[in-house]
């Protein structure tokens, strides 16, 4: 039987998209009403970044590690950062506060988008445009205590994206039918593989244990360098625990004593069974492990830090 799956937002007819504010080229406005041209190279190309930003009770987590990986997605494209990150920054707490003064979660996610911006369809990238800057919050959806007890199911699939998946780009595709292969059966993720080697799950990246040790596969051009990978290395340091970057065969991934996911809004999060297969051995097979719960307990203790 599957795990319940994380749980999804339902598609909403156009008249009940939510009013809440959002922040489109230097003017705050309702969600529902804001435009941009069709022109806009993010809509014809997906010529664009985006970064998301989690916040808890009002504070940013890891706001200068998400700043530095806009700068360095947006430096692959070739576009000048619009805004210095005290702007960034005082976007994303307004619209955090818009959210919260109207009733919703503590706990956000404020998503960020910058494409090259207007200009008529051409596959050549053209100078000086004024790029378009897009920023809204939505309340986080958050894995259930039920998913944090049992864990959840993943399945996997070959890695058909293309080689710069290092740059957080809006041309999405690729992931969305790879997260679909997941959906299609119940499952939470999409564990993928490129060559035989764990490259990343559609919308999470992915870490291995073995023997006590977290593997993660190498930061280069073939995944996204999750924010998470600088934050969970220094809870495994302050744990004593031992942490390596490296290429995960396969049979190393069905052959892990856990598996786990991360993202902003997973933040650590157990994978019990892979393909139909309960992951681990023994009296642990199937169940959330132990290093799990370590690295869960220190990623709360980094969040707490923040109200200090």
């Amino acid at each position: 039987m599957m795990n319940t799956p994380l749980q999804r937002s339902p598609a909403l007819p156009r008249s009940d998209l939510p009013s809440t504010l959002c922040y489109l080229n230097g003017a705050y406005g309702p969600l529902a009403e804001t435009k941009i041209s069709v022109l806009d190279r993010g809509f014809i190309f997906g010529d664009g970044v985006y970064e998301v930003l989690p916040a808890y009770d009002g504070q940013v987590f890891c706001f200068e590690q998400h700043m530095a990986r806009l700068d360095r997605s947006l430096g692959e494209l070739r576009i000048s950062n619009p805004l210095p990150r005290k702007a960034w920054l005082e976007i994303a707490l307004r619209l955090i506060q818009d959210l919260q003064s109207s009733g919703h979660s503590n706990h956000q996610l404020v998503y960020i988008q910058v494409t090259r911006g207007v200009a008529l369809r051409d596959h050549v990238m053209p100078p000086d445009l004024e790029p378009t800057v897009f920023v809204m919050a939505s309340d986080m959806k958050q894995p259930s205590a039920e998913q944090r007890a049992q864990g959840v199911a993943c399945v996997t699939a070959d890695d058909f994206r293309w080689q710069k998946a290092h740059i957080k780009s809006t041309s999405l595709l690729g992931a969305v039918l790879a997260r679909q292969i997941s959906a299609d059966v119940g499952a939470t993720e999409t564990v993928m593989f490129r060559d035989g080697f764990l490259s990343e799950a559609a919308a999470s990246n992915v870490w291995v244990v073995k023997d006590g040790t977290v593997f993660g596969p190498p930061k280069d051009h073939l995944l996204l360098e999750g924010i998470r990978f600088g934050l969970i290395e220094g809870i495994c340091r302050d744990l004593g625990l031992y942490f390596e970057l490296r290429r995960i065969a396969r049979e190393e991934v069905l052959q892990a004593d856990e598996l786990l996911l991360s993202s902003a809004s997973k933040e650590v999060l157990a994978v019990t069974t892979l393909d139909g297969h309960p992951v681990g051995r023994g009296a642990l097979r199937g169940k959330p492990g132990p290093v799990y719960a370590q690295l869960y307990a220190g990623y709360q203790g980094a969040k707490a830090r923040l109200a200090h």
